[in-house]
């Protein structure tokens, strides 16, 4: 009953995230697009920097960007502060769920480190906030007015993480908890650099005091930090779903490479130049290299199946995408290697030992969660109702054909 409550709980806490995610993303998008698209008024209009005409679902709207004076402050004035906030809580409530209240099942890998529960728990968090105090340190600092400087302290920190994270926490906690990281350094921004400027921007305007129009610009820049890290955070929340990725050996390249290669779609998206072409090809030319850095080793000619039923077998297993997980040459993955799986004696996280036979490996396809293989997670999709019985005859056959 715990499990089935942990699941809708989880489930719900996901739904609330992602419709808080879309609801601050897509503001951040739009407002992004919109300073790109500004045009000078078509007549002169004190105070205003740009407008633009936009046509949606049967309406016509007409934007402005002013400078406010205190006589004209209206009277309701629309923030955007409370979908980030409603993102990051709702996306915390789910990393201590999913992470921090399973006894470290997503948390921690055996095979890749021997660190406990609760020491990979303040680990995760210390991420988190650490993160924030160093990132606003540095662009508060004297050094803020070089912003390449920052930009590649900002770059070697990450990288470092990355990779640190990758040694103690399973794949998947590593990536998680660098978007959580993000998502921190992200809605930090929004309440503690981005809201404090525009409050103190209004309330000189409202004494009658000339704002400080500083304040807008920094305030700015973070929201263009926030901008570029929208697409690395979308590719972590889905990464989850994905073993190829969290699970290869070296998972924090592939981690770096696509959300090195989601800020230079971002960028392309933002910026237009004659740069812009070559920071979009190179972001597909990663994307491309992670592609093939993650694909799974062909087999070895000793394990090359022989009978009819074992290659309708492998067909089956290929289908859906076990390799990725899964190795045929002996190589350890996320999840057991298939070579010489048939008959071979394994040890389940409670301490039991049994032979690979059929009826195992069919419960493993259909119901993975009954019974988990020591030293790895259990992340094993439920395949119930997905193959037939013989196409699971097929399987086990396959099986029976890697020696």
């Amino acid at each position: 009953m715990d499990a089935y409550i942990n699941e809708w709980v989880n489930l719900f806490i996901r739904w609330f995230h992602l419709i808080a995610g879309i609801a601050w993303i897509g503001s951040s998008f739009f407002f992004m697009w919109l300073d790109s698209h500004l045009e000078q008024p078509s007549s002169s209009k004190k105070d205003v920097e740009g407008e633009l005409w936009m046509v949606h679902s049967g309406g016509f709207y007409q934007v402005e960007k002013k400078l406010i004076e205190s006589k004209n402050m209206p009277k309701v004035l629309h923030w955007f502060k409370w979908e980030a906030t409603l993102t990051w809580i709702s996306g915390f409530c789910l990393l201590v769920v999913v992470y921090y209240l399973r006894d470290g099942v997503y948390l921690i890998d055996p095979s890749i480190s021997d660190i406990s529960v609760q020491s990979a728990t303040i680990l995760g968090l210390a991420t988190l906030f650490v993160s924030w105090v160093l990132y606003d340190l540095l662009w508060v600092s004297y050094l803020s007015k070089y912003k390449a400087i920052c930009n590649f302290i900002c770059t070697l920190y990450v990288v470092g993480l990355c990779y640190g994270l990758s040694q103690y926490l399973s794949g998947r906690a590593a990536f998680i908890h660098i978007g959580a990281m993000f998502g921190t350094l992200m809605v930090a921004n929004v309440w503690m650099r981005i809201l404090p400027a525009q409050r103190e921007m209004i309330a000189a305007t409202k004494e009658d005091r000339t704002p400080d129009y500083s304040l807008g610009k920094k305030a700015k820049q973070r929201s263009i930090h926030n901008n570029y890290m929208t697409f690395p955070v979308l590719f972590i929340m889905l990464s989850n779903h994905f073993p190829s990725t969290y699970g290869h050996s070296l998972s924090w390249v592939t981690l770096l490479g696509i959300m090195l290669a989601g800020a230079g779609v971002r960028h392309f998206m933002n910026v237009r130049n004659q740069f812009s072409g070559l920071v979009l090809v190179s972001s597909i030319v990663i994307f491309l290299g992670m592609f093939f850095m993650t694909a799974p080793l062909p087999s070895k000619k000793d394990n090359v199946v022989v009978s009819e039923l074992a290659k309708q077998g492998y067909h089956h297993v290929s289908s859906k995408g076990c390799f990725t997980c899964h190795s045929v040459d002996g190589a350890k993955t996320i999840g057991p290697t298939f070579k010489g799986i048939w008959g071979r004696v394994e040890e389940l996280t409670n301490g039991e030992k049994f032979i690979v036979d059929a009826n195992y490996i069919r419960e493993s396809i259909e119901y993975p969660k009954k019974k988990f293989v020591k030293g790895y997670p259990p992340v094993m999709p439920v395949y119930k109702g997905q193959f037939t019985d013989s196409e699971l005859e097929a399987i086990v056959e396959y099986f029976k054909s890697l020696k």
